[in-house]
């Protein structure tokens, strides 16, 4: 039986060949989704365990958060940044899981993320959800929810309207952008928890202030923040 099923699964990869999303290679198990070589090839921050990281200092004197982790640093032309095009763009949503969950383990180990109850992906405007067909911080959120059993919480937390790209706005612009984009639906339900706020890439960290500024001022909840890439210098 087990010959069998090695002829099966060695027939299939054949015909349907299980492929790094990194460098394409085909040398991986089936359950992965970057090789060894790729893997070890993304730049990880170590933040998770430190206190007044890089990404908390974003934060400083604009909202009180406990903590904030970037599991990647940022590049352009990197692994990463393809990565996070292959998910954001490509519709690659098992790659935005996989991601999540190494996100989610290093949470899980620094016990500064332990008291975490629930789960925010950072919401997209409605009509431009319904265009890509997913929220890509919720896909990385529920890789992190598979790590940490904690549950997600969506369609609470909304963004109210659309707002223009932030890519060529300076922090100020940024801000103005963004202010108050979010609304709470159901405040009771967040009132007083440890809540995640998650999030692809921070910049400036306008937005996730926004969100998180809104759910605080609603709430009296704790946030604090994950993301998956930290694009400043």
């Amino acid at each position: 039986m087990t010959r069998l099923k090695s002829i099966l699964n060695d027939t299939l990869h054949l015909f349907y060949p299980h492929l790094c999303k990194g460098c394409g290679t085909d040398l991986l198990a089936v359950s992965d989704h970057i090789c060894l070589s790729c893997l070890l090839e993304l730049p990880s921050t170590g933040f998770a365990p430190l206190p007044n990281n890089p990404v908390e200092k974003y934060f400083w004197g604009r909202i009180p958060i406990k903590a904030a982790h970037s599991e990647f640093y940022f590049s352009k032309g990197t692994l990463i940044q393809q990565l996070i095009h292959q998910l954001k763009y490509k519709g690659d949503i098992p790659v935005g899981r996989f991601l999540g969950s190494i996100m989610g383990n290093s949470l899980k180990q620094s016990e500064r993320f332990n008291t975490i109850n629930a789960i925010i992906p950072l919401p997209l405007f409605a009509d431009r959800e319904r265009k890509r067909g997913y929220n890509q911080s919720a896909i990385l959120a529920e890789g992190i929810s598979q790590q940490m059993q904690v549950p997600v919480i969506t369609g609470n937390v909304i963004r109210q309207h659309a707002t223009e790209t932030q890519t060529r706005k300076h922090r100020n612009e940024r801000w103005e952008n963004v202010h108050q984009s979010f609304q709470v639906k159901f405040p009771d339900q967040l009132k007083n928890q440890q809540l995640l706020l998650v999030d692809d890439v921070v910049t400036t960290g306008a937005t996730l202030e926004a969100c998180a500024q809104t759910i605080i001022s609603t709430c009296a909840a704790n946030i604090s923040i994950a993301v998956l890439a930290h694009a400043g210098k």
